[in-house]
This record gives structure tokens, sequence and C-alpha cells, in this order.
């Protein structure tokens, strides 16, 4: 922290006020717990109101998008777990979606259904962590303690699918890695169950809480022209009433056959943007009850006449297709044929629209790999949520943005 020596303004209109000599200028992390150690703020302060910040970006220097270029389709998904650490399953699927659009390739009714299922349980287990990291910076450790609960149990449903509770790397070009078992099944089921009942809990404990309340509420004020102007997505945008929803308005997957609400609020502050969590988390319960209800039965991956998805060992041992397909993308590492095109395609993740540009050059590796991270424009518009507030209001906002560090590598 660095003190300028107190000096007044002696002329024009505000008379009397400090002087920008006056101002505090505070590092708030990346050591503060709320900054979760990799992301970092530089606050002008005139005592403990703020009066300017600057975000800090790309703090990881991971060179995430250069990897892209160097590694093959279906092992880059290794990196897009670490992209957003808090819900990889999601991420695993927009990756693939994005592939899937620059080769044409249409899944399998079974692997929609499943990538639809993965995709909404990462969106109830990051707003779990979202809502419950906004309700331990404000003091309530109960809350936090609830949510982290139940994101084990959904920890334990992906370990179960496929051998990894937190960097996953599930989807496959074409398909997934493993194909629901009887015993997952039986688990998201016994979740649904159980899950709305820590939910109500969850609401009894904090949304009327009166502490929590005073902290979030008129806090972060975002209008619905500055989301749109800012290029805000998911909860946030539609926290200050912007409707939009990719899984509504540019259905894909398994969306356009199931039936649920897209969660809206109108004040844009802190507390609104909670809301929409809470009740989005409803709402993907109702996803997967129904997508579960309605599984396809058939492959989880296209045909290996496609020769993009690894055949199974059935096949592999029965026919000379099989054989051949599996030497060439498992031994031989070749890849498959990728036309000389670019392509853009997104998903509504759980805190925005996450999308993938990439441009095939005819290789096995994208010729350029970029990502739009929802936490980038939503870091940007930081600053001017945070103007005029306190230095205690800081983690509100920050926790209610739900900004994933990794995702603002550039």
């Amino acid at each position: 922290m660095s003190i300028a020596t107190p000096t007044f303004d002696t002329h024009g209109p505000e008379a009397g006020a400090r002087s920008e000599d006056y101002l505090w200028t505070l590092n708030f992390g990346p050591q503060h717990p709320a900054t979760h150690t990799t992301l970092r703020l530089v606050l002008k302060l005139d005592g403990e109101r703020v009066v300017d910040a600057m975000p800090e970006m790309g703090y990881l220097h991971s060179g995430f998008e250069k990897i892209g270029e160097h590694l093959t389709f279906n092992q880059y998904v290794t990196v897009t777990d670490r992209m957003n650490y808090i819900s990889p399953m999601a991420n695993n699927v927009a990756w693939h979606h994005a592939v899937e659009t620059l080769l044409g390739i249409q899944l399998t009714p079974r692997c929609t259904y499943i990538r639809t299922i993965i995709a909404e349980l990462a969106r109830i287990s990051d707003h779990l962590l979202s809502n419950g990291a906004v309700g331990l910076d404000t003091g309530a450790f109960t809350f936090f303690l609830y949510g982290f609960y139940q994101r084990e149990v959904i920890y334990d449903i992906f370990e179960t699918l496929c051998g990894a509770r937190f960097t996953t790397s599930y989807t496959r070009v074409g398909g997934v890695s493993h194909d629901f078992t009887p015993l997952v099944i039986e688990k998201i089921r016994a979740f649904i169950r159980t899950f709305p009942k820590t939910l109500d809990d969850m609401e009894r404990l904090l949304t009327r809480n009166r502490i929590f309340v005073d902290r979030t509420k008129g806090v972060g004020l975002l209008s619905k022209e500055e989301a749109t102007n800012g290029s805000a997505s998911g909860p946030v945008a539609r926290a200050s009433g912007v409707t939009r929803d990719l899984r509504k308005d540019e259905p894909y997957l398994a969306y356009g056959d199931l039936d649920f609400q897209v969660c809206c609020a109108s004040a844009g502050d802190c507390y609104s943007r909670y809301l929409v969590r809470m009740q989005e988390m409803r709402e993907s319960l109702k996803l997967v009850a129904q997508a579960l209800e309605n599984l396809p039965s058939g492959e989880v991956n296209v045909s290996i006449d496609q020769r993009v998805a690894r055949p199974t060992k059935q096949q592999v041992y029965s026919s000379i297709e099989g054989t051949i397909s599996h030497f060439e993308l498992s031994m031989a590492n070749r890849g498959f044929e990728v036309p000389y095109e670019e392509s853009y395609a997104a998903i509504e993740a759980p805190n925005g629209e996450l999308g993938f540009y990439i441009v095939g050059d005819g290789t096995e590796n994208a010729y350029r790999a970029r990502c739009r991270p929802p936490s980038v424009p939503h870091f940007a518009l930081f600053p001017q949520l945070i103007r005029g507030h306190t230095l205690s209001d800081v983690v509100a906002v920050l926790g209610s943005l739900n900004i994933i560090a990794a995702e603002l590598d550039r």
C-alpha cells in the first residue's frame, strides 16, 4: 500500500475536495482469500471508499489458446478442464461442440442427452460454489458448507462416470469417453431426490438473512443497457433483465426437446445475481430429470466409418475397419481430416457464453484456437460496479461475478 501526502483542492466548484494525490493505492490480491491466489485488483481508495479499480487480466499466463495449436482436438480437452476448474464438464462439452461444428459431425441421440445431463450437473456444481463463496465472503460459513457437501455428491457421480472427480476430460470428438452405467443413473436419480431439500435449507439460511441482504442488495448495480454494451452473459446479464440464454435462443444438444424456464431478474445487483443462480439450480434439476428419464438407447459415439471416434474393443477385435480405425487414431496418431475452414460455436456455460473459434488447416491440430470465456467481459465490468462503494463491498461484488481466474489467461 502506498500513501501520498494529503492535499486539498482549493479551486473549482468542488473546493475543499480531496485531490488525486490524497488517494491510497491498494493491491487487493492475489494473497487475499477472496481472490483465490490467482487474481489481482489495484484499487484507488479515498479512505474506505473505492474511487477506481484496475483489474489484472491474464495473471496466470499459461497460454491456453496457444497450446490449442499444438495439441490434437482430443488432447486439448485436458486443457479445457483447467480453464474453468469449477465446472470442467461444461468446458469439455463446449470445446468438442465447437470441433464438431467445424467438422460437421452429427452426434448420436444418446450422446446429446448424456452431454446435456453432465452440462447441467456442472451448472449446479458451479452455482453451488459461486453462491457458497459469496456467502462465505460475507460471513455465512454454514451456507458455504451446505453447498460444498452437495458438490461432493456431484463429484462422486463424475468419478463413477469417468474415473475423475475434478479434471474430467470426459468428452471426445464425436462422443464421450464412457457411457452411462446403471450405477451412474442410480446416483443421479438419488441426487435429484435429495438435492431439493438441501436447496430449500440453503435458501432459508441466506435469502432473507438481514446481514447478507444488507451486504448485497443495491450493491454492484449493473443496468440492462450496461450489461448489453459490456457483453455480459449468463446469470450476470440475466440478473440485469437480459433474457438471452443460448439453450433457448440457439438450442444445441437436447435442449430443444426439454422444458425449462430462463431465470431472470431486473435489479442488476449482487443480490439479484445470487437469486438467479439459486433458481437456475432448480431449473437444471428439472432438465437433468427430464433428460435422464427420456435417455435414448444406442451408441454414444458416432460410427467408426467417420474415422473420428475410437472404435469399441468389440469392433477392434471383430472387424478390419475397427482395427484400422483404432490403429490410425491411437497408435499412428494421424488424427482425422479437418477441412480448411473456420467456425465459432458456443454453449450456455454456468457463467455465460463460452465459445471457441477454431481455424482448420487440414492437419490434426487447429491452426488457431481462440476462446471466448465469460469471465473476461465480466471482470472488465468490475471497475464500474465497485466505484463509490466501500472496500468491504469489493468481495461481495467480485464474488457475485464469479470470476474464474484461469479464464482470464490471455
